[in-house]
């Protein structure tokens, strides 16, 4: 069995910024060539488009309804115990590095130790979207496109100090080490939107192409109250998208230069050949895609991430079509210790030696802020479903429509389709239950912090600020 597991998490990474997924400008040379020596899983979805609720899914395998990490409060406290504990029980070294968006220092997570590690906002996170039904009005998204530039920032100095951390302890690492598990977790290319001016510099302003997907008016009233509360979309006119689409070529290119910096750490300790090696991010960006910017919508720039595997007995340079998850990590971990376990997930090594299945489901959910119901979506081979509770559906057949650009949610030639995919869904989740549970949830926090002037009056941001 494997010995060692290297995890790279960025943060913020859609699925189609990769050299090696045909990407024309984003250059990240370190990735490709950790895909070209392994598996590329092709059609990877976030359980949540939103770091919180990804984050605490994927440190458990759980889904976010399964465990209640609803939203960008409700962080992950260790409870109920993810693949950490069990590695750490397994009697591995458990370490972490940079970005977690758990709770607080105080609560065990399952890490051994953990360096420069950034948890939620005060250990209470982002209360303000937590009304719902009657949102606050959300003015800190005008940061977003008030912030694109060239240089550094606190997060870019922020990524340089975890990378320089872990390059230390990899470097450290011989064969007499005891087992490990090292969870590297870079912020790039989140915003905000600015790269070293080395990495903005290599892309010429006048080439960075327009968004790929134009501007779509939103005729689901679900998606329309999503897109007025995160009104990103507001600062920006043609010139200034360009800027900011450039300079999240150029963080994820900063990104992959990091990546590289960790490997060739890994490549130096003699480790290599022993170690199980996973990259991907918790959830996408919209970058401009249909006049949206960041995540949160269930469109594909947003749920779909990159998942790069490799290491011992991973086939080389295969592109996997099944559909997998965030989820599938925690499995993928625990198969390499022999641990038994009863999660919903599989381990990605199976996956990557196994004939595509393109009717295992994707899946993904959203109950944060911004949003007036869940939203539940669901893809089963061609076809993608999205459910809002309480609202008309959205469904889009991905494979002649890859863009959602025609939704045949109340289509009647569509109707077998969308019972299809309904089923399959809820073959997963009740989606009624789940939002009800979710609304209950968020209204005792709300209660608990003082009611709506409480968090009118508590510390507001539109990213996390770096540890001190």
């Amino acid at each position: 069995m494997t010995r060692n597991v290297l995890v790279v998490m960025s943060d913020e990474h859609q699925a189609r910024a990769l050299g090696c997924a045909g990407h024309p400008l984003v250059q990240t040379p370190h990735l490709d060539a950790l895909a070209a020596g392994g598996t590329r899983f092709d059609r990877c979805w976030t359980p949540s488009p939103i770091c919180v609720p990804a984050r605490a899914a994927f440190g458990t395998g759980r889904w976010v309804h399964d465990i209640g990490a609803w939203d960008s409060v409700q962080a992950w406290t260790g409870e109920p115990a993810g693949w950490t504990h069990a590695m750490r029980n397994a009697g591995h070294q458990v370490m972490s590095f940079g970005k977690l968006h758990h709770r607080s220092a105080a609560d065990d997570d399952g890490f051994t130790d953990r360096i420069q590690p950034m948890f939620i906002a005060g250990g209470v996170g982002w209360l303000q979207g937590l009304p719902r039904r009657d949102p606050l009005p959300y003015p800190e998204a005008a940061e977003l496109a008030d912030e694109v530039g060239s240089g550094e920032t606190t997060y870019t100095r922020y990524d340089r100090r975890i990378t320089d951390a872990a390059v230390d302890w990899l470097s450290a690492r011989s064969d007499d080490s005891p087992p490990w598990v090292a969870f590297v977790s870079l912020v790039a290319p989140h915003y905000p939107l600015s790269a070293p001016d080395e990495f903005t510099d290599r892309i010429p302003l006048a080439e960075v192409p327009p968004p790929e997907i134009p501007l779509v008016e939103a005729s689901n009233p679900a998606v329309e109250a999503m897109r007025q509360y995160f009104r990103y979309w507001a600062g920006f006119d043609e010139e200034r998208t360009r800027e900011a689409r450039r300079a999240y070529f150029a963080l994820c290119a900063w990104m992959d230069h990091n990546v590289g910096r960790v490997l060739a750490a890994l490549d130096a300790s003699g480790q290599r050949d022993d170690t199980l090696v996973v990259y991907t991010s918790d959830h996408g960006e919209l970058l401009g895609n249909r006049g949206l910017w960041a995540k949160s919508f269930m469109y594909e720039d947003s749920v779909a991430v990159p998942m790069i595997l490799n290491g011992p007995d991973v086939p080389a340079g295969r592109v996997v079509d099944t559909a997998v998850n965030l989820i599938d990590v925690a499995p993928t971990i625990l198969h390499t210790a022999g641990i038994d376990h009863t999660l919903p997930g599989r381990p990605l090594q199976q996956l990557a030696t196994e004939p595509d299945d393109v009717d295992r489901p994707a899946f993904s959910e959203y109950h944060d802020g911004g949003s007036v119901t869940g939203s539940f979506a669901v893809r089963t081979g061609e076809w993608k479903y999205v459910h809002h509770v309480d609202h008309a559906p959205e469904l889009y057949n991905v494979a002649d429509d890859p863009d959602e650009l025609v939704d045949l949610g109340t289509s009647a030639k569509a109707s077998t389709e969308r019972d299809r995919a309904e089923e399959a869904l809820r073959s997963i989740v009740d989606p009624e239950a789940a939002n009800q549970r979710a609304f209950a949830s968020q209204e005792a926090l709300i209660e608990a912090h003082g009611g709506i002037d409480g968090l009118r009056n508590a510390f507001r941001f539109n990213h996390t600020p770096v540890p001190d």
